[in-house]
C-alpha cells in the first residue's frame, strides 16, 4: 500500500503522511486526463464540481457533520487564516492560546491585530492544561485557539472542556488529530484539518469545519464563495461553509485526496494507538520521554545529544523521524502502517 515502507521505517506522518500507491495512481490518472482532454469545457467543470463535492462529503463523514459545515482549504494554516480574517478582531480584543502551538496557528493569531495571551502548558501534565487555559481568560477574551494534539509533546488538549467551561468561540488546530485519533466536532466553533499529514493525502489539501457559517463573514473570498455578484464586487455567498473554500484546488490533488480518504482502514485508530503506546514503552526504557502515557500517536523524547544530528543519522539508517527546533527533542509518528519491525529498526538505529 505504501511503497516508501519498502525502504524506510517511515515515522514522520506528523509532517507528511506516507503516500499510498492508490493515491498517486489517482493523481496520475487525473493529470493524464487533463493532459489529453484539457482543462475546459462543460464535462471538465462538471467533473471538477463532482470531485469537490465528493471530497467535501468524505471530510464531513470523517468529522461526523453535514456537508454544509465543511470548507475545502489548502492547509490547516489556511483554515486558521480564514477564521481569523473573518472574526475581524482588533487591539482591544484578546486571544488565549498555549506555548506549544505551531506557527501555522500562531502566525494568523499574531497577524489578526488582537492581543495574544500565551499560557504555559508545554511543561505541564495534560490534566493541568484546562486550568492553565482558563486562568488566561479575561473579560476581553474573544477567542480561544489551541491544538487538539500538540505537535511538540504529542499530548491531547481538553478542547471540549475548554468550550464547556468558557462558552467562548473556539478555534481548534486539528493538524495532528484528524486521521490519527477519533475526532468529534463536539462544541468547537472552528476546526482546521490537514490533508497531507495523518490522512496521507497530497500536499496543499485540507478542510475547515465551521459550526455556524452564517455568523462568520467571508473576509477572504474566492471564486467559490459567490452565488452571484455585482459589478462593484458585492456578492451573495453560497450556502453553507462552501463560501469559505480556498481558491481552486487542482483536480489531481483532489483525486489523490479522495483516494487517500477512501483507502484508510476502519482499524486505523486502534492500530495507531496501540503502536504509539508500544513505541513510548520502548523509548522510555532508554530515554526521557516527553509525551505523557495514553495520549495520541506522536511520541516525543529527549535523545541525550544533538537532536538534529541524531535525526540525520537515523535517516541514513533508513529511519525517518524529525527533530523539533529549539527544544532538543525528537518526535516519532506512529500510524496504522507502523509495524513492530519499524519500531525495532528505530531502536536499533538509536543504539
Amino acid at each position: 500500500m505504501f511503497p516508501v515502507l519498502e525502504r524506510f521505517a517511515y515515522l514522520n506522518a506528523g509532517t507528511f503522511g506516507p503516500l499510498a500507491q492508490e493515491t498517486i495512481d489517482a493523481v496520475v490518472t487525473q493529470t493524464r486526463l487533463e493532459l489529453e482532454r484539457g482543462r475546459s469545457g462543460t464535462p471538465y467543470f462538471e467533473s471538477l464540481e463532482t470531485l469537490r463535492t465528493s471530497v467535501r462529503s468524505s471530510f464531513a463523514e470523517l468529522l461526523g457533520v453535514d456537508n454544509e459545515h465543511v470548507a475545502l482549504t489548502s492547509s490547516t494554516t489556511s483554515g486558521c487564516q480564514i477564521v481569523l480574517a473573518g472574526l475581524e478582531l482588533g487591539p482591544e480584543d484578546e486571544i488565549v492560546t498555549t506555548d506549544e502551538e505551531h506557527f501555522g496557528l500562531l502566525g494568523p493569531l499574531y497577524a489578526s491585530g488582537a492581543r495574544v495571551r500565551l499560557v504555559a502548558t508545554r511543561d505541564h501534565a495534560p490534566e493541568e492544561a484546562l486550568d492553565a487555559i482558563l486562568a488566561g481568560v479575561t473579560p476581553r477574551t474573544r477567542l480561544i485557539a489551541v491544538s487538539h494534539v500538540s505537535w511538540l509533546t504529542g499530548n491531547v488538549l481538553p478542547v471540549d472542556a475548554v468550550k464547556e467551561e468558557t462558552g467562548l468561540p473556539l478555534l481548534v488546530d486539528g493538524a495532528q488529530s484528524v486521521g490519527a485519533i477519533p475526532v468529534e466536532m463536539g462544541r468547537a466553533d472552528f476546526y482546521a484539518v490537514s490533508g497531507q499529514k495523518w490522512l496521507c493525502g497530497p500536499d496543499a489539501t485540507g478542510a475547515l469545519y465551521v459550526a455556524d457559517p452564517e455568523r462568520l463573514p467571508v473576509a477572504l473570498p474566492t471564486h467559490w464563495s459567490s452565488d452571484d455578484h455585482a459589478p462593484d464586487g458585492s456578492f451573495t455567498p453560497v450556502s453553507g461553509a462552501g463560501r469559505f473554500d480556498s481558491g481552486t484546488i487542482p483536480a489531481p490533488l483532489l483525486a489523490g485526496l479522495q483516494a487517500a480518504l477512501a483507502g484508510a482502514p476502519a482499524s486505523r485508530f486502534d492500530a495507531g494507538r496501540v503502536t504509539a503506546a508500544r513505541c513510548r514503552e520502548l523509548l522510555a526504557e532508554r530515554f526521557e520521554v516527553v509525551t505523557t502515557p495514553g495520549q495520541a500517536t506522536l511520541v516525543t523524547f529527549r535523545p541525550g545529544g544533538d537532536a538534529a544530528e541524531m535525526v540525520a543519522r537515523l535517516f541514513e539508517a533508513g529511519v525517518i523521524v524529525r527533530d523539533l527546533p529549539g527544544t532538543g527533542w525528537v518526535r516519532v509518528s506512529c500510524g496504522y502502517w507502523t509495524t513492530d519491525e519499524h519500531l525495532e529498526r528505530l531502536l536499533d538505529a538509536l543504539a
